[in-house]
């Protein structure tokens, strides 16, 4: 008698606002077929953070599900995301083409064959040329150094937005904010607080496609002070 072999599930969770030129290439490039072959079963979210563009249309058109999430935030987006995945297993990306999300497949075996329980990455180890502006790269370098500096841990890119973990780890994080925290909360509730089994991987990180968002001044310095409250009161 053959042995039934249960499916594994991994949602794909992609936060989305007037992302209209990369969304359709960015859910493409998802290898579903690979993870298939790895006996998943992919659930693609792209959470529409109030786009007023085509953004969701085309979405659903490329064989995303869409969630509405009306209240505008990096980290709003993603709890929404986070809320609405039903997958043993979640993956992140941007909606801009940045991040590799054909690497998916290599995470999850990574996290399975190495026990681990949060995977996130480092975009500095191979950024293409004109992927991040010098602003943000020495942005990005204090927010780095600081969070080595308060929380002792060997994190080279805390602002990462690419990551894969067990979706049984949520339960253990404390995760507050709404904004673009969100990204190195994630990383200080699971790798420092909740002392996941984890680890960061290099990766090609690209040029986007698209209107950038980022306010450099804001988000930096809301990011920075973020990280001494986040070290004062969880």
């Amino acid at each position: 008698m053959a042995i039934e072999t249960k499916l594994k599930k991994i949602s794909i969770i992609i936060p989305a606002l007037n992302e209209e030129q990369g969304i359709a290439n960015t859910i493409m490039a998802i290898p579903k077929a690979k993870l298939r072959d790895m006996n998943y079963d992919v659930e693609i979210i792209v959470v529409d953070n109030g786009s007023t563009d085509s953004t969701s249309e085309i979405a659903k058109g490329a064989g995303a599900t869409v969630v509405y999430e009306p209240v505008r935030g990096y980290g709003k987006a993603y709890k929404t995301g986070f809320s609405s995945a039903s997958g043993d297993n979640i993956a992140t990306a941007d909606a801009d083409c940045t991040y590799p999300i054909e690497d998916i497949p290599k995470l999850a075996h990574m996290l399975e064959d190495e026990g681990l329980d949060f995977i996130t990455t480092n975009r500095f180890a191979n950024m293409d040329e004109g992927a991040m502006h010098t602003q943000n790269r020495l942005g990005n370098l204090i927010l780095n150094l600081t969070t080595r500096i308060l929380f002792q841990i060997n994190i080279q890119d805390s602002q990462s937005g690419m990551w894969l973990f067990k979706r049984s780890i949520l339960d253990r994080l404390i995760l507050r904010s709404n904004g673009m925290p969100l990204s190195e909360e994630l990383k200080l509730e699971a790798c420092y607080f909740a002392k996941c089994n984890w680890k960061e991987i290099p990766i090609e990180y690209r040029a986007r496609i698209g209107k950038v968002k980022l306010k450099v001044w804001r988000d930096g310095f809301s990011n920075l002070f973020y990280l001494f409250k986040k070290r004062i009161i969880r």
